[in-house]
C-alpha cells in the first residue's frame, strides 16, 4: 500500500563527469507528462562542472542530491545507492548522458499498472551520437535474434526471455529504457557490485526470472554512445568479455535453453572473447582470465581457439618479414 505523499516513481540520475549532458538529462526528466515523481540526483565525485549544474535545480521540490566526497569507483554502487534512497513504488534510473521523450514515464507508468505480474517494462531506444545525432534503432544489434520482438508491444514471461535471448545477448542494454519494481530489485539483491560492464544484465535477468516484462515498441528513449562510457572503456580493456562469460555462466546455471539456442550462446560468445585472447592490447594476465571464464562455460573453447590463433600468428610473422625486408 502506497504512503500518502509518497511519489510513485523515483527517478534517480547516477552521475560522472557528464556536465555536458546534464542539463538536457534533467530537463527531459522534469519535463515528463506524467508528474508524479521524485528526481534523486547522484555525483560519484565528478571533476567536471557536474555538481555546479546539479546545483541549479536545489529550488525545485521533487529535487533531492546526494554528493560523494570519494568516488566509488562503481556504477552499480551508485544504482544500488540511488534504489536505497528511493521512495517510489517504480524506479526509473535515468543515465546521465541519456534523454527521454515527454511521454516515457506515461507509458511505462501504465505499463506496470496494467501488469501486476510484470516485474519492469521498457522500450524502443535510439542510439545517438555524442552531440546527439541519431544513428539507429538500439535494438538493431538484436533484431537477427527475432526481426519484429523488439518493434511492437508485448508481454513476454521472463524465465522464457532468459532461455531464449538473455542466455545470448543483454537484449536490455541501456538501463535508461526500463521502470522497474523497487521491491524486485530489492528482493533479487540489487545490482551485482563486482561487476563494472555487465552488471545491468545480470540485474535484468535475476529479475525476469521472477515475473514478466512489459515492452514497449514506441521509441521513447535516447541512448548515447561516446568513447568516454563504461561500455567503450570496457571493450578496451578486455573487461567485457570477462563479464559476459560471468553473466552467460550464471544464467545458464539457472535455466535449461535448448541445444539449437546454447551453441548460439557459445558461438556468439566466442566472437567476444577469442580477440581478447588474441591481441597483445590486454595485458596477458586478463587474457588468462578471459580463457580461463570461457572454457569454464564451453569445454570446446581451446579447440576452437586453434584456427584463429594460427592466423593471427601468421600474420604476425608476415608482418615482422616485411618490417625486415624494408631495413635492406
Amino acid at each position: 500500500m502506497r504512503v500518502a505523499n509518497m511519489p510513485k516513481v523515483s527517478v534517480v540520475v547516477p552521475n560522472y563527469n557528464h556536465a555536458r549532458f546534464l542539463r538536457q538529462r534533467i530537463g527531459s526528466v522534469l519535463g515528463q507528462t506524467y508528474r508524479d515523481f521524485e528526481l534523486i540526483l547522484l555525483d560519484d565525485c565528478s571533476s567536471d562542472e557536474s555538481r555546479s549544474i546539479l546545483s541549479e535545480y536545489t529550488s525545485d521540490p521533487r529535487v533531492r542530491m546526494e554528493f560523494n566526497e570519494k568516488n566509488s569507483g562503481s556504477t552499480f554502487k551508485q544504482w544500488n545507492k540511488g534504489v536505497a534512497l528511493a521512495r517510489g513504488e517504480y524506479v526509473w534510473i535515468a543515465e546521465s548522458d541519456d534523454y527521454a521523450e515527454p511521454q516515457f514515464l506515461e507509458k511505462l507508468v501504465s505499463r506496470l499498472d496494467a501488469e501486476p505480474n510484470a516485474v519492469l517494462s521498457n522500450c524502443r531506444s535510439w542510439r545517438v551520437s555524442s552531440g546527439g545525432e541519431t544513428i539507429e534503432f538500439l535494438d538493431s544489434w538484436v533484431a537477427d535474434m527475432d526481426a519484429e520482438k523488439w518493434t511492437v508491444d508485448h508481454l513476454a514471461d521472463g524465465h522464457e526471455e532468459c532461455e531464449k535471448y538473455l542466455v545470448r545477448r543483454n537484449t536490455i542494454p541501456n538501463a535508461s529504457s526500463v521502470l522497474f519494481r523497487k521491491e524486485v530489485y530489492e528482493r533479487v539483491g540489487g545490482a551485482d557490485e563486482s561487476l563494472v560492464y555487465c552488471g545491468d544484465w545480470k540485474l535484468w535477468a535475476s529479475m525476469a526470472l521472477t515475473g514478466a516484462i512489459a515492452y514497449v515498441g514506441q521509441p521513447l528513449n535516447y541512448y548515447r554512445w561516446h568513447e568516454s562510457s563504461v561500455r567503450a572503456k570496457s571493450q578496451r580493456l578486455g573487461m567485457d568479455a570477462i563479464e559476459y562469460l560471468q553473466v552467460v555462466g550464471w544464467i545458464l546455471q539457472r535455466v535449461t535453453p535448448t541445444e539449437a539456442t546454447r551453441k548460439k550462446a557459445y558461438d556468439e560468445l566466442f566472437e567476444v572473447w577469442y580477440p581478447r585472447v588474441l591481441t597483445n592490447h590486454i595485458p596477458l594476465s586478463r587474457r588468462w582470465a578471459v580463457l580461463r571464464e570461457a572454457r569454464g562455460i564451453d569445454r570446446h573453447a581451446l579447440r576452437k581457439l586453434i584456427w584463429p590463433a594460427f592466423v593471427t600468428l601468421r600474420m604476425t610473422l608476415a608482418r615482422r618479414c616485411r618490417s625486415l625486408r624494408s631495413r635492406f
